[in-house]
């Protein structure tokens, strides 16, 4: 139902004034541009977090606040914080593009060391004839999926809400504006060193670089190692940047996450996942699925989402060799991706199987299972949910696994080698082992379709199915069996909803 709008009398004024204004800000005109928010016609809430208010510091009575829905907004700034807007360039879809920016994105400043960015609060500079506007429909799946993420441990921004209003913007059809509030250490992403590197700017290009180290990665300055790279701190942010990236790639692979739009403008320096599109994740198993309807070459088709995060760091150390002694340093720190991303990923996946380690024998279990699941498009969350509730037995007899396949001789042969494997390295109980299991196989993903049910009662201002789903996802791997539903197979229908770049 309607989320009721609080009176100004409901609460006493939020602390505006808490705002600090952006470290990146203080950086200077050729790095942002003060912009003007355009007010959101009768605002009215749609979805909060309370969990990312109480790391902003926010205290419970700040959702009750007009100030607060106004200021998320758009309607509202605090004299403390003049918000702005962040110039890059980058390559979208492999090919330069030349300078971007945040077009429809500008940043409040900072509460508690967090920078708070509002993504849909009018043009910018850097708009390019848009509007500068979000949709309703992206917004929440935006809101949605920044926390589905978080509460799977996977490296993200976050969200802290989205706020709605009646107030018309044109995409494929007639939509309804948004803005959704989101929240990150840094948005710094790998195409602000494209932009000042390109422009043969290494002046601000090195003040970039010093401000990304020192505000974020001040162990680059350490030599403490004998790698290559490390007497140079630009190249040793490299190796921290490609290490960091390899983890959350490896990660999203784990739990089945098509990114949709891995443009060099949308990598974080941070290795956080960055610029909610068109995502999706798997419901099938199928390692050439395209989530992007646009992507019609599938550049960023799922198999390939480790090879192009590697591309977009190899731009990222072309952009940097002006600051980095020899070339040799570069290619060494990312070459590190080569060795940290499937040891990541191996582990990760070991850790899905129940395993402490992934030595070789675990590595092939893996592999097999993979490719036993892309031979039939089994479900992938269903699978590893399913096997984790098995392995509390390990009884061959169950057939809970089984039945997700057709070839149930094949699976069949798996199941008894996963059962060996277990009883070869490890004294643990299978209670054990399941427990283990559960803890990293979640039971809820945001399915696409999970996200047009929220979105179509949304449109209709109805926002239980969010708040609901919402509360699911930010709990993922337990059982809610009141919504068991929503851990199903994907309804006939799902297959036919199309996400795009302007989704």
């Amino acid at each position: 139902m309607h989320e009721p709008q609080p009176s100004a009398a409901d609460s006493a004024p939020p602390p505006l004034d808490r705002f600090t204004a952006s470290r990146y800000a203080q950086l200077g005109a050729d790095f942002v541009c003060a912009v003007d928010t355009v007010p959101l016609p009768d605002p009215y809430w749609v979805g909060f977090s309370q969990r990312v208010a109480q790391d902003l510091g926010l205290d419970a009575t700040w959702k009750s606040s007009p100030q607060w829905l106004a200021q998320l907004s758009g309607n509202h700034s605090s004299p403390e914080s003049q918000p702005f807007a962040s110039v890059y360039s980058g390559h979208q879809f492999g090919v330069w593009a030349g300078q971007l920016g945040d077009g429809r994105a500008c940043s409040l400043g900072e509460l508690d060391g967090l920078e708070v960015q509002l993504k849909g609060a009018g043009p910018t500079p850097f708009s390019r004839r848009g509007d500068g506007r979000a949709v309703l429909r992206s917004s929440i799946r935006e809101f949605l999926c920044s926390e589905a993420m978080h509460a799977l441990g996977v490296p993200t921004t976050r969200a802290l809400s989205v706020t709605g209003s009646d107030a018309p913007v044109w995409r494929e059809e007639r939509e309804t504006a948004a803005v959704v509030a989101r929240v990150a250490p840094s948005f710094v992403r790998f195409g602000h060193f494209e932009h000042f590197s390109h422009g043969q700017q290494t002046a601000e290009l090195k003040t970039l670089a010093d401000f990304v180290i020192d505000q974020f990665y001040p162990q680059c300055r350490e030599t403490t190692s004998a790698a290559p790279w490390a007497s140079n701190p630009y190249a040793a942010m490299l190796a921290a940047v490609t290490q960091r990236t390899a983890e959350m790639v490896a990660h999203w692979q784990s739990v089945g996450f098509c990114h949709g739009v891995m443009n060099t403008d949308n990598m974080s320096i941070l290795g956080l996942t960055l610029d909610y599109g068109p995502f999706q994740f798997l419901d099938a198993y199928d390692p050439t699925h395209i989530c992007n309807h646009s992507d019609t070459q599938g550049r960023y088709a799922f198999y390939k989402q480790p090879n192009v995060a590697y591309w977009n760091l190899y731009c990222l150390g072309q952009a940097l060799l002006p600051l980095i002694d020899e070339q040799e340093q570069a290619i060494g720190a990312l070459e590190t991706f080569k060795i940290h991303y499937p040891n990541a990923l191996a582990q990760r996946m070991a850790t899905k199987l129940g395993f402490v380690a992934a030595q070789e024998p675990q590595r092939a279990l893996i592999e097999s299972a993979l490719q036993l699941l892309a031979k039939e498009r089994v479900d992938f969350t269903i699978f590893w949910r399913r096997l984790s509730h098995w392995a509390a037995t390990m009884d061959l007899g169950d057939a809970l696994v089984q039945d997700l396949f057709v070839d149930r001789n094949a699976a069949q042969a798996w199941l008894e080698a996963f059962k060996r494997l277990h009883t070869q390295t490890s004294t643990d109980s299978p209670f054990s082992v399941s427990q283990r299991m559960l803890g990293v196989n979640p039971k809820y993903v945001l399915r696409n379709h999970l996200g047009e049910l929220a979105i179509r009662a949304a449109k209709t201002k109805d926002f239980s199915v969010l708040q609901q789903l919402q509360a699911v996802l930010e709990d993922p791997f337990s059982e809610h069996p009141a919504h068991a539903a929503w851990a199903g197979f994907a309804p006939d229908w799902a297959a036919s909803i199309e996400i795009s770049c302007s989704s």
